[in-house]
Formats: C-alpha cells, sequence, structure tokens
C-alpha cells in the first residue's frame, strides 16, 4: 500500500482514502476546512495527557476519557 502526504501552502486541509479493484472503487475523503483549528483540540490533549502516558500510544482515542 502506498502512502501520500502533501501539505502546501493555500490548500483545504483534506484526507481522501481509494481502495479499489478492477472495474469498482471506493473513495472516502474529509474535508476539514482551510485552517488548523480542527486539529487544535487533538494536539492539546496529547500535549496534556504526554507527562501521565507510559509506553507507545496510538490514536487520540487511547487518550480520551
Amino acid at each position: 500500500m502506498q502512502v501520500h502526504a502533501l501539505r502546501l501552502p493555500s490548500y483545504i486541509l483534506s484526507c481522501e482514502a481509494l481502495f479499489g479493484l478492477p472495474d469498482e472503487r471506493l473513495t472516502i475523503r474529509h474535508d476539514a476546512g482551510s485552517s488548523a483549528a480542527p486539529y487544535v483540540a487533538g494536539t492539546l490533549l496529547a500535549i496534556r495527557r504526554v507527562m501521565s502516558v507510559k509506553g507507545l500510544v496510538r490514536g487520540l482515542d487511547a487518550l480520551i476519557d
């Protein structure tokens, strides 16, 4: 599986996942807007919890009480 990330100024924050087989395609897309505001809450949560977590944590769902 290839994963590609592109971050450029003035681009809307979005994520798109494409799954496909011959003659079919499933596209899932999330557009978050033109600012980083949707990501601030998750970043602040991770910063607040980092000192109380031991080991490796994957995903913010593990930090939500």
